[in-house]
């Protein structure tokens, strides 16, 4: 569980650092997908009881772990 909440931790420091660009990556599937995966994680997020009081950044890390268990990476762009 920790790793997931360290994980939402360094995105946001670097979404608000700007210093870095970064994207979600897998290792099989093409770019396009993540958003398909994205939508398909948060729709079903949002229909989770306990977390439909949650605030934005609470459903985005739920968000995060879900395509992250589909495969899906961040990783650093230059």
């Amino acid at each position: 569980m920790l790793e997931f909440r360290s994980l939402g931790f360094v995105t946001a420091v670097l979404w608000l650092t700007g210093c870095a660009s970064t994207e979600w990556v897998h290792p099989t599937k093409p770019k396009g997908n993540f958003v398909l995966d994205w939508n398909q994680c948060n729709s079903d997020i949002v229909k989770d009881p306990k977390l439909q009081q949650g605030n934005t950044l609470l459903l985005q890390q739920a968000t995060e772990r879900c395509v992250l268990k589909k495969g899906w990476v961040l990783k650093e762009v230059q």
